[in-house]
């Protein structure tokens, strides 16, 4: 396993920094929850490992230096992430939703071509994302949680070694908020994750360390404890969370 190094990384749009000078390690194996008030740049963290925005400064992961290669290359270096919005074919099955994932690298000729056998990758990824038992039904009517599942499954055929998750239980029952904490830490056997979150709850059930952003900039870091405790936390975003709970 790798884990993920960030030196003053920097983002800039039009003159505003979004993203100002951060240093980041997150270790092979951890669960690493990024919190922030809205506009802290945490989406824009994850847009600029994943190649999305232009940033400077140095992301390694691997020892492969991830700026200034295209989308497409740092997810053959085994980045994968997540959207808010989950980005699935919703009119194909499970079953096809994956197997199209895991061909990524093969000819569009392949793709067509029907399987006599459903490959051992695929199989893996729906018992590890909870699936199996709908594989044959259409990706669009799969409950809301089912579809963020598949998402992650879609990257874990591609063997992403680092696995970076925006918002995964966002609209999600309390059944199936448990499940994916649950699956975190099975995920984080193999692989690096980090989770961009607003669920204060949640961070506390399943984050093993956390990374809370403000203004572009790291304002601590530490256990879900030692982070409660830090006043400039208190005061610029849990303290807001718990006011308002």
């Amino acid at each position: 396993m790798s884990g993920l190094s960030v030196r003053d990384l920097r983002v800039v749009f039009d003159g505003f920094v979004a993203v100002d000078g951060v240093d980041l390690d997150i270790p092979a194996g951890d669960v690493r929850f990024v919190i922030g008030p809205n506009g802290a740049g945490k989406t824009t963290l994850v847009d600029a490992i994943t190649g999305l925005v232009r940033a400077t400064g140095s992301v390694t992961f691997g020892g492969g230096e991830l700026l200034g290669r295209k989308v497409h290359r740092i997810a053959r270096l085994g980045i994968g992430r997540t959207f808010q919005t989950a980005a699935v074919f919703e009119e194909l099955t499970v079953l096809q939703n994956l197997d199209i994932a895991a061909g990524w690298s093969r000819s569009p000729l392949s793709l067509l071509r029907r399987r006599g056998a459903v490959p051992p990758e695929v199989s893996a990824a729906l018992e590890t994302v909870r699936l199996t038992g709908v594989r044959d039904q259409p990706a669009g009517t799969l409950a809301h949680g089912q579809k963020q599942w598949l998402e992650i499954g879609m990257l874990l055929v591609q063997d992403a070694k680092l696995l970076l998750l925006d918002e995964p239980v966002a609209g999600m029952s309390q059944a199936e908020r448990d499940a994916t904490g649950d699956l975190l830490g099975e995920l984080s056997a193999e692989r690096t994750v980090v989770v961009i979150e607003h669920d204060m709850d949640f961070l506390r059930r399943y984050a093993r360390t956390v990374t809370v952003m403000h203004a572009g900039k790291i304002l601590s870091e530490g256990t879900v404890a030692q982070v409660q405790a830090d006043p400039r936390v208190q005061e610029v975003y849990l303290g807001h969370a718990v006011q308002e709970a």
